[in-house]
């Protein structure tokens, strides 16, 4: 065997040690049992809890996490007995602190108002309850509808981007005593907005529109009247008079007064009276005018 045959067959064998190397070590790596993944005890919700429910200790399970827990994920039952739930929070879920009300805030709506804003109820019907569409977590805007003026009806966007709180039913009275059910909803607003809210739902007829919760934009409008639903032509302002010139003071010219004339009255006549036995008869002359120097 010459060195060139030599050489080809070390470098064959060479090759194929390489690729049974190879060959073995993933064949290992694939029959080797998997690593162990570690996972953390976490606190879970044994049931469905709904917002503004107060958490008791038999709604509380523990389960377990795999991988890194999540900051804010409850991990122990110790603080979150008693307090209200903000968000609905399903069965197996894990509890988040920021579901939860701050401790001592108490369950029910109030739980779920944050710092600086206001629930405001507004009592809607079928239509303008969007007929059962408007559920907590929504977001709508605010329609006023009414005859302000001489100009007809008009409506306009009062609030946008509202936050919906709550939407249920409550019970009112009415003139005879008895009770309706009426549909409520609660809008997230702040101070000033409220006071807005209430009025308008005392004074004007109130729609709600539904909107995407992802459309944070305001829209500028600038509201819709009767009258141009039907294109009626406006009366045309009137134009703006031209200026006028300053008024020119003349001084007032003393004038001569007018000579007096004097009438004199004509003088009385001559009268004369004959009596001829029981007759009597007069007889008047006038006097001759007497000249003028």
């Amino acid at each position: 065997m010459n060195q060139r045959v030599s050489t080809i067959v070390l470098v064959a064998l060479l090759v194929s040690a390489i690729a049974t190397y190879a060959a073995y070590r993933l064949i290992v790596s694939r029959t080797s049992p998997a690593t162990q993944t570690v996972s953390t005890p976490v606190v879970q919700a044994a049931k469905n809890l709904e917002i503004g429910t107060v958490i008791k200790d038999s709604d509380l399970k523990m389960g377990s996490w795999v991988g890194s827990v999540p900051p804010g994920m409850a991990v122990k039952r110790d603080g979150l007995v008693g307090r209200g739930v903000v968000t609905t929070i399903y069965e197996g879920e894990a509890i988040m602190e920021s579901r939860l009300a701050a401790a001592g805030a108490g369950g029910g709506l109030a739980s779920t108002i944050p710092q600086g804003m206001r629930a405001c109820a507004v009592a809607v019907n079928q239509i303008v309850g969007l007929a059962g569409f408007v559920v907590p977590g929504m977001r709508v805007d605010v329609l006023i509808s009414g005859t302000p003026g001489a100009g007809g009806p008009q409506v306009k966007t009062l609030l946008q981007n509202i936050e919906v709180l709550s939407a249920g039913q409550n019970y009112q009275k009415d003139i005879e005593g008895k009770p309706n059910v009426v549909a409520v909803v609660n809008l997230l607003v702040t101070p000033e907005q409220a006071e807005v809210l209430s009025l308008a739902s005392n004074e004007a007829k109130i729609q709600l529109v539904l909107r995407n919760p992802l459309d944070r934009e305001k829209a500028k409008t600038s509201g819709s009247a009767m009258a141009n639903l039907f294109d009626v032509p406006r009366p045309p302002a009137p134009a703006p008079s031209a200026p006028r010139a300053p008024r020119r003071v003349v001084p007032a010219v003393a004038k001569e007064a007018a000579p007096v004339v004097v009438v004199q009255a004509p003088p009385p006549p001559y009268q004369i009276e004959v009596i001829n036995g029981p007759a009597r008869t007069e007889t008047k002359f006038a006097r001759p005018v007497e000249a003028k120097q």
